[in-house]
């Protein structure tokens, strides 16, 4: 059986809402609110990797383990490889790593259990997920990241090819082509942690720079990513996913108990 820790990246500086881990939510802190959620309904250790000592202090309160790790790393990834790194120096403690954002207030952890199987079943080196794109608008917003991966009838996990803003793939024949779907890329992650401390290891690559998608940089060293489609990953339907902004803050107050 794998050994599985959950490591939630968490810092202060939010430019469009700061401070945000620490805004009351209710009664308790938003990372503490997500860190309960995480531990309520996946069995795993659980630690946060804090960006700021504030957060560190406040995660005492509320007895979670939470690593101090450089302000400037430029990405949760990097935030959760040095927290593992301290957690876990020599690589021999734990198997695989979930990356579970210290924000997503309103996302329901138990999406990353089939991820967790998936690289437990097929030996990829990360694990992700997507949705079939319903909005027509959707399909040609850049923000709007597509995966690109070849699905049979019934399949609902595969390979992932690539990773795009663009409107893509194309159907040239479409009388030919049975499935026409595009998929929006969640970008919720679970790596093997030997893959997680190789992927930061490496230079940013030429097509990560170019789309600004930080997972191409193991697609284009050969690493394996896999899919898996999944439903509606909010708790609370009438939420938002994660807090960003001074709206999703006011709305989140109202739903988030």
């Amino acid at each position: 059986m794998s050994r599985v820790i959950t490591l939630m990246p968490a810092r202060l500086a939010a430019t469009r809402l700061p401070n945000k881990m620490l805004l009351d939510l209710n009664g308790k802190s938003i990372i503490q609110r997500v860190y309960e959620n995480v531990k309520n309904a996946i069995d795993t250790d659980i630690a946060i990797a804090a960006g700021d000592q504030a957060i560190v202090d406040e995660c005492k309160k509320f007895g979670a383990t939470a690593i101090l790790t450089d302000p400037n790393l430029p990405s949760g990834t990097d935030r959760i490889a040095a927290a593992l790194k301290v957690l876990d120096p020599d690589g021999s403690k734990y198997d695989i790593v979930v990356d579970f954002q210290g924000d997503n207030i309103n996302v329901d952890p138990k999406v990353n259990l089939p991820l967790i199987e998936m690289i437990e079943r097929t030996d990829c080196d990360i694990a992700t997920c997507g949705m079939i794109i319903k909005n027509e608008a959707d399909k040609t917003n850049p923000a709007i990241v597509k995966i690109i991966m070849g699905l049979k009838d019934g399949e609902d996990e595969a390979r992932c090819l690539y990773f795009t803003r663009a409107t893509a793939p194309l159907a040239r024949n479409p009388e030919k082509c049975k499935n026409q779907d595009l998929y929006q890329h969640i970008g919720i992650y679970v790596f093997k942690a030997a893959s997680l401390q190789k992927m930061v290891s490496l230079e940013p690559g030429v097509l990560e720079q170019r789309e600004s998608l930080e997972q191409l940089r193991a697609l284009e060293n050969g690493m394996v990513i896999r899919a898996k489609l999944v439903g509606d990953i909010r708790l609370n339907k009438d939420a938002p996913t994660d807090i960003n902004t001074p709206e999703d803050y006011e709305i989140a107050k109202k739903f988030i108990k």
